[in-house]
């Protein structure tokens, strides 16, 4: 299969191009630094011609690059808008117009408003835009919703990914698994508000093969790709201490109000065969053994 892929030198878009590569596809894309790759171009999604660097025909365009944490957006809603939401309307037209069979977009568990009481949040869970607070949330949602307009209209096969928290070996931009983990190398107490705050954290490898499973699904699609289940804070500071060796002190400052957000991954099991199969601990020693902690 042929594959373009923006934000090709990402954390995420690196994992996936290795994905690709392991499975036989071929690979060309963008980012804004060069990956030392041939099939790889140096480009800004905002400004450049897209439409010129895409293959004819590709089997799929993996959308990838954005402005992707929170930190970024926080009161910088024109950057984001502009690189998030403008640059993806821009992208599409640009695959339409070069005869992509498929667009995938990767989106964000964080457009989620609402998580029900008896269970998990599923892609039919209402959302509420008017509780948005994260320009980032709000960007990806935005988005979301110009796609569905696109097949609404005709476009065939736009597949929309909903990561959960994605964690794994990288250097910075660390979310709360990495960063609980160096505080467990580096100190003998931690603090945190609720040790039962919640994610579905889910290891960047675990993501790529989501991805790759999402290739050549039908028509317009929303997919959750998710941790097997939520991890707690508490789990996250033990499980570090244990691979390492290490006794820590775990300190809650508002034990009794933990933010738990539990989002499922059954339709993606159903309809892309997939699930994610790293451990939460085997994804934390990978992370470690990156590091080179001991």
């Amino acid at each position: 299969m042929k594959i373009f892929v923006t934000g090709v030198g990402s954390f995420i878009g690196k994992a996936f191009v290795r994905w690709c590569d392991d499975a036989g596809h071929q690979i060309s894309g963008v980012d804004l630094a060069s990956v030392g790759r041939d099939d790889c171009h140096v480009a800004d999604i905002r400004t450049a011609n897209l439409a010129e660097l895409i293959p004819d025909n590709v089997d799929a365009i993996v959308h990838l690059a954005a402005l992707s944490r929170d930190p970024d957006c926080r009161g910088k809603a024109y950057d984001c808008f502009q690189t998030n939401v403008m640059s993806t309307i821009k992208l599409m037209d640009a695959g339409q117009t070069k005869g992509a069979k498929q667009f995938i977009f990767a989106s964000s568990e964080w457009v989620y408003t609402d998580y029900p009481n008896s269970g998990p949040a599923t892609e039919e869970t209402p959302i509420n835009i008017t509780k948005h607070k994260s320009e980032y949330a709000l960007s990806k949602l935005v988005s979301e919703a110009n796609l569905r307009q696109y097949a609404l209209q005709g476009a065939e096969n736009v597949t929309i990914l909903r990561f959960g928290i994605v964690y794994g070996p990288r250097e910075k931009n660390w979310c709360a698994v990495e960063g609980l983990l160096n505080q467990v190398v580096n100190k003998s107490e931690i603090s945190v508000g609720s040790a039962q705050t919640a994610r579905c954290f889910i290891h960047v490898d675990d993501v790529a093969a989501g991805i790759g499973a999402s290739i050549g699904a039908p028509g317009f699609q929303i997919y959750n790709i998710q941790g097997a289940r939520p991890v707690d804070l508490g789990e996250v500071v033990n499980t570090s201490a244990r691979l390492l060796n290490r006794e820590v002190n775990l300190l809650e400052s508002a034990p009794d109000t933990p933010s738990i957000r539990w989002v499922s991954g059954e339709k993606a099991k159903r309809d892309l065969h997939w699930e994610p199969q790293i451990s939460f601990a085997d994804g934390l020693q990978s992370v470690i053994d990156f590091l080179g902690l001991k």
